[in-house]
This record gives C-alpha cells, structure tokens and sequence, in this order.
C-alpha cells in the first residue's frame, strides 16, 4: 500500500510539474485467448537446455544457424558472437548499436536488424556494412527483425517511427501505431515500404509458399499478415488477435508452420489503463524502474500455415527460461534468445 501511496503521489506531482514524454490515444486492447485446449499451462520448457554467453555479455535476443551448425547471435553490447560445435563463443563483430533480429541469405552473409543502426550485413570474411538506414531522408527507428525470401528478398521491421529503443516502453503507452515492414531488394539496393502504422512491428517470418510476410504487432497482441504474391498481393490482414501476452520473434518452420515466441503475458494493469490517454500520459513520467512489469514466464507457440494454433510450451515459472524474444526452429530443436538473460536456450525435440 505504502508502494502504491508513493507511486500516486509522484504520478499527481509530475502532472503538474513537467510535461509528459508522450501524447497518446485511446485504445481498447482486445480480449484474450482462454488459456486453455492447446494453450493450457505447462511446463514443456523447463527441460530446455541453457548454454551460457560469454562472461558479461547478456540478451541473445535472436539467433540464426549457418550450414556448418554454428550458432549466431546478437548481445547487449553489440557483439556478434559465434559458437561452432566444440568451440568456444567468438566475437565476429561489434555493430556500436543493439543487434536484434539475424538472418542468413543465400551466399551465408549475416543480416542483422540493429535497433539502432539500421539494418546490416555481416559476410563470411567478417566484413561488417550498412544496407540501408533511412527510408525518403529519414532515419529508421528501430529496425527489429529479419527474414529472406527466396528470390533473396529481405523483409524487415521497424517498430516505431516514434520512440529509440530504449525507449519502447512509451510506444507501448502512446498507442499511436507508427511501426513498418519493408522489403529490400540488395540486387538494386532498393527499400520498399510494405505496411505501416503497426502497433510496435517486431518479429518477421516469410511463409514457405512465398505468398505473405507475417509481422507481430507486440503492444496490439496480434500478428498481421501482409500479402506479397497471388490475388492478395499487397493486402494485409490478420492472421492471429487476442494473443494471450506480447508477441516478439516468430520463425517459419520446414514444415510450413511457424513459432511464435510471447515475451510475457498480458499487464491487467496496462491493459485496463489503455483507453484512459491522461492516466498513461502521467504514468510515462516515472522513472522506467517503475513501471508495471509482468511477471517472468515462458511461452512459445506453434501455429499453422493458416493461423491456427497447434501447440504451446510452456515455463510458467520461468525456472529455465522467460522473457524468450526469439524462437529458432532447426533440426536438431527449437533455438530460444532471450531480452536480458546470460544464456540461450536449446529445446531438443
């Protein structure tokens, strides 16, 4: 109670003193999925086998696999690092920004989504360069994830137009939809704008059938679908709502199926504030630690082609892993990355 006392009066006396860092709308959050069926608690995720990251390096936030069964990933710090089978982690690069979404293309060069300097190739030879970084004069805002068609396209997201990464939190408050999926051609280095005002666009995936793009809208719980061949070409719609908590990463299986990491469940609190523009305009005025956070939980979720859930695992809590940004299917398992932890994980199938 003392907490909360505290909290309402630093809410009533920022109201006065200074103005908010966000102007935001009203918005009516959908009402979640049941967790039950093939979203019913488990704890399939406790057995996940976690490798630690270098010492002081922290958030594996995505992963990628090469052909030689390396595995990739991007830390707080900016490191790109390498662990190959029966080897150490190596650093390959440093972007100088957050490297979030990776992504291998045809010629095994490493595309990265760095939150903050765009998006970024990385090739065999270790010879890091800059794609793209601005759209019609404009910088990009946080470029976040990654996937390649096969004709070599490659589609990535840019979740807020507004806010820097470290600021995501107010996207979230602000609910004015300013994130976009792009598709760029590296034959012409030409930069397409595919859809926008998305609700913080974040994870990427590319069907199999090469006929749409699926881009998870976090701070909406939903994943958009945008059309890129057939009839639809050019079209969006949506392939899932009322997801049960934030949808980050999501990865296209072999099979045509896809897995979608949820980052944590759904605030109550945030969700029933989310139509009230004053009260959130205020709350963005405290310091980021205190801000409402959901508890740690672990959740992956397979869908079919068509949007379909088919399975979900669970940690509920979080005792191998939470907080999981990223979901990597490969033979040998699912890949897991995380937002903030010192390892990744491996669940072996």
């Amino acid at each position: 109670m003392w907490k909360l006392f505290i909290v309402l009066i630093i809410v009533i006396a920022g109201a006065i003193a200074y103005p908010s860092p966000i102007d935001s709308k009203a918005f009516q959050p959908s009402r979640p999925l049941a967790m039950n069926g093939v979203l019913a608690p488990n704890d399939a995720l406790q057995v996940t086998q976690l490798t630690s990251l270098p010492a002081g390096s922290r958030g594996g936030e995505d992963i990628a696999v090469d052909t030689l069964k390396c595995v990739y990933t991007g830390v707080e710090n900016g490191d790109i690092l390498r662990k190959c089978p029966y080897s150490d982690w190596e650093v390959l690069a440093n972007t100088g920004g957050r490297p979030l979404g990776l992504a291998f293309d045809q010629e095994q060069n490493l595309i990265i989504a760095d939150g903050e300097k765009g998006l970024l190739k990385l090739t065999p030879k270790q010879n890091l360069t800059t794609l793209v970084d601005q759209y019609q004069g404009q910088r990009l805002g946080v470029v976040d994830d990654v996937d390649i068609a096969a004709d070599g396209t490659i589609y990535f997201s840019d979740a807020s137009a507004l806010f820097s990464l470290k600021d995501h939190f107010f996207d979230g408050l602000n609910a004015d939809p300013s994130g976009r999926l792009f598709a760029y051609d590296p034959a012409n280095n030409s930069l397409k704008l595919l859809a926008n005002d998305l609700f913080f666009a974040n994870g990427v995936a590319v069907a199999n059938n090469q006929q749409f793009v699926l881009v998870n809208e976090t701070f909406a719980y939903r994943i958009s679908r945008v059309w890129i061949g057939g009839e639809k070409a050019g079209q969006k719609d949506i392939f899932l709502d009322k997801l049960p908590g934030f949808p980050d990463g999501i990865a296209t299986d072999a099979d045509g199926s896809f897995w979608l990491a949820i980052f944590a469940p759904r605030s109550q609190l945030i969700d029933k504030i989310q139509p009230l523009p004053w009260v959130k305009n205020q709350l963005a005025k405290l310091p980021h630690d205190l801000a409402p956070v959901p508890p740690a939980y672990g959740l992956v979720i397979q869908l079919s082609s068509e949007g379909k859930i088919l399975h979900s695992l669970h940690d509920q809590a979080a005792v191998a892993i939470g907080e999981i940004t990223s979901v990597q299917p490969e033979e040998e398992g699912l890949y897991l990355g995380t937002l903030n932890g010192p390892a990744i994980g491996n669940l072996a199938f």
